[in-house]
Order: C-alpha cells, then sequence, then structure tokens
C-alpha cells in the first residue's frame, strides 16, 4: 500500500523534527543536497553579523578589559600569574589582639608558622605586581612585607594610619585608607611614599572597589554612613552621599562582573546596598543576614559570598537573579569576617573575628571543612597566591 506524502512528511517531522527533515527532504527532492545547501548559504549571508562588544576605554596604563562583560574573567580557577605560579600557598591571617599573622597551610588546615608584626594587624593585602603581601598595622603605624615565595617578612614601612590598602588599576599608587586620620593618601606602591593626601569630610574610610574602567572607585565611610566616589586619575573626592539608614554602617565593596552595579555591605543595615556607581543616585537595600561584613566573588562569576558575622552564616548571592539564592550556617555558630576564595574555587576561607579562629567552607555545598584556631582578634585574612594578572588590594581583589 502506498501512503501520501504528506503523511510522510507529518510522521518524519514527528518522528526525526525539523532538522532531520531538511536532510530527508535534501536526499529526495533534490537527490544529491544541493538545493539545500544553497538555501542554507543564503539565509547564512542574509543574517546579520553579531554585534561586537563594546571596548571599555580604560584608565590610561591600566591593563585592558579582556571581557567587558565579565571584568573578573581572569579570576577562573587556578589561573595563576607566572609570577605566582610557584609560591606555596597558603592562607595569611592578621591577628589585631595578638600583633601576629597566623600562616596556614590549606591542605593540613594547620598554622605552619606565626609571624610577629606591628600594633593592631588588620588586613593582609597582595601588592599590585602580586610580588609582595603588605600587613597592615594599624596603631603600628607600619606596614610589613612578606615575601609569599619565601614566607618570611621583611623591614617595616613607616606609613600613619594604615587601616587597609588599594592599588590604582594602572599599578601607580597605593592608596591607603587612613581612617583616624580621616584621609586618602596616595602613595609610591613599591616605597610607599607620599603622593598625594585627599582629605575627607566622613569618618572611618574603610573599604573600596573600582569601576569596570578603573576611572573612578566607591569608599564607604564606617562610622558616618557614607559613601564617597574618587576619581582616579584626578586622585579626588568628586561625590558624597549619605546612606539613607540611620546609624549606617557600611563595610567591604564589590563591583558586579558586568561592572554597572556596586554592593556595598552594611553591618546595621543587616544587607548590602546596591549601587548604580555611574550615576551615585540614592542605592536600594537587599537583606542577607545579621552583621552582613565581606563580600567575596565566585570563580565562575556567577555568585558571591556574603558572610553575616553577628548571626554565623554566610548568604550566596545570585548576580543574574539578583537575590540571595542560598544560606549556609556555620555548625557551631561563629563570627565569619573577613577572607578569600582559594585558587581552585572550592573554598571560601573566613576569619571568625571574635572567636579567635579561621572557618574552611566548601562553596559547593556550604559543609564546614574546617575550624582552624588562630590569635585573638583575626581579621582581614588574605588566600594567597589566587589568580589574577594584577591585586587592586584589601584582602585579594583580582582582575
Amino acid at each position: 500500500m502506498s501512503v501520501p506524502l504528506k503523511l510522510t512528511r507529518r510522521v518524519a517531522t514527528a518522528l526525526l523534527g525539523p532538522t532531520a527533515l531538511v536532510a530527508l527532504a535534501g536526499c529526495g527532492a533534490q537527490g544529491d543536497g544541493r538545493g539545500a545547501e544553497a538555501e542554507a548559504r543564503r539565509t547564512e549571508r542574509g543574517a546579520p553579523p553579531p554585534a561586537p562588544t563594546p571596548r571599555v576605554e580604560v584608565l590610561p596604563g591600566m591593563p585592558p578589559v579582556v571581557d567587558p562583560k565579565d571584568l573578573y574573567s581572569e579570576d577562573r580557577p587556578n589561573r595563576l600569574s607566572p609570577v605566582v605560579k610557584d609560591f606555596p600557598s597558603r592562607v595569611y591571617v592578621p591577628n589585631t589582639g595578638s600583633n601576629t599573622v597566623s600562616v596556614i597551610d590549606p591542605e593540613t588546615y594547620r598554622v605552619v608558622e606565626t609571624i610577629e608584626v606591628g600594633a593592631q594587624p588588620q588586613h593582609v593585602v597582595p601588592s599590585w605586581d602580586l610580588r609582595t603581601l603588605w600587613v597592615n598595622n594599624n596603631r603600628g603605624n607600619t606596614l610589613t612585607p612578606i615575601d609569599p615565595k619565601t614566607g618570611k617578612a621583611g623591614k617595616p614601612v613607616p606609613v600613619h594610619d594604615p587601616y587597609n590598602l588599594y592599588f590604582t588599576p594602572d599599578g601607580k599608587h597605593a592608596v591607603v585608607m587612613a581612617s583616624l586620620d580621616r584621609q586618602l593618601v596616595f602613595r609610591d606602591p613599591h616605597s610607599m611614599e607620599i603622593r598625594k593626601t585627599e582629605p575627607v569630610s566622613c569618618y572611618g574610610v574603610n573599604h573600596a572597589d573600582f569601576s569596570i574602567d578603573g576611572r573612578y572607585f566607591i569608599v564607604s565611610c564606617e562610622f558616618s554612613g557614607e559613601l564617597l566616589k574618587v576619581d582616579t586619575l584626578r586622585k579626588e573626592v568628586v561625590a558624597q552621599r549619605k546612606l539613607p539608614l540611620k546609624g549606617a554602617m557600611p563595610q567591604d565593596v564589590k563591583v558586579s562582573p558586568d561592572g554597572k552595579t556596586f554592593y556595598i555591605a552594611d553591618m546595621m543595615a543587616h544587607g548590602m546596598w546596591v549601587l548604580d556607581g555611574d550615576s551615585f543616585a540614592e542605592p536600594t537595600l537587599l537583606p542577607t543576614g545579621k552583621g552582613c561584613h565581606g563580600l567575596y566573588v565566585s570563580r565562575d562569576s556567577k555568585e558571591m559570598y556574603v558572610s553575616n558575622r553577628g548571626e554565623g552564616t554566610v548568604s550566596v548571592f545570585d548576580f543574574a537573579r539578583g537575590e540571595v539564592s542560598r544560606k549556609w550556617r556555620l555548625p557551631d555558630g561563629g563570627s565569619p569576617d573577613m577572607g578569600g576564595v582559594s585558587a581552585d574555587g572550592k573554598v571560601l576561607w573566613l576569619s571568625g573575628r571574635y572567636d579567635s579562629e579561621v572557618y574552611a567552607i566548601d562553596t559547593r555545598t556550604g559543609a564546614q571543612l574546617a575550624r582552624v584556631k588562630v590569635g585573638s582578634g583575626p581579621h582581614g585574612l588574605a588566600v594567597y597566591p589566587q589568580p589574577g594578572r594584577y591585586s587592586l588590594g584589601h584582602t585579594g581583589v583580582f582582575r
């Protein structure tokens, strides 16, 4: 019995799908398929080419942005710079109450060395060129350099009130967050000699992050609940804003992968302020948890880990969805504060500010892998080395 051609086509479409049907048609009516190929070529020629991604016009002297859609593209798992690829993997923990740095081997979760430093070390900061770790001895008014290749500390460098430390994206200046002095101090990134001092009217300059083009950065003022916008090239504050919450206490700052949005952790608002950096308009609040403090981007740039120091949790923020997707709770409580992500992206390391310990957390499951006892008042720990071409400072902000 013969089957009508139309029925044959309907059956073929149902069983094989449209793509396979094109192949069948080529084998039948056209014989050698040249007609289908010609049609495909015409369709291809008629389709407009995809629009090229606009090139980012960066700060003069700054390395180019490789992927304008993801400024963290060079921070992928284990993509280590040749400068750091032979450095031993360590976790450096500044203990503000003990005036020491505890050095943890992440393979064994053991403290392998304790380094004596200056008074009240706050953060361990990778230099722009990745070759030095600077310990910010806030009350000691010094920076202690550590060679991450050998783990040995060098001679302290006199620097007044170094609460936190950043580097401009062109590598030309270190920026000392002089919290008590109420200054942003631009210094030579190697000798730390002063190049320019920018007074500020807010209290407690603290954390920062840079725009995708490096031309400005946003600074949090912890004790007056304000934000600053600073022109990188001019080294000047160009805008200032009070956060819309009485008693606001902004902390860590992190820019989104596409460079359009800044997130500012706030301990008293118990969440992140969401800010358009270009317009510097009034931000909105996104709740995460009590005592929202530190912000760390995952190695695939899809999520951000948010430490909630006041409740012993970590919120996982989904960039694409613009919301917290899940929350991890430390099984025995704690005070998760500052830290970083391992080079392979599998472990989040956070200091336990009020518990003299450090937490290692599995980034796939949120399970606690270890608690490591360290000195008193552990704060801005650095996981090192990490992927990236250069460092913008703090506990490790890499591009």
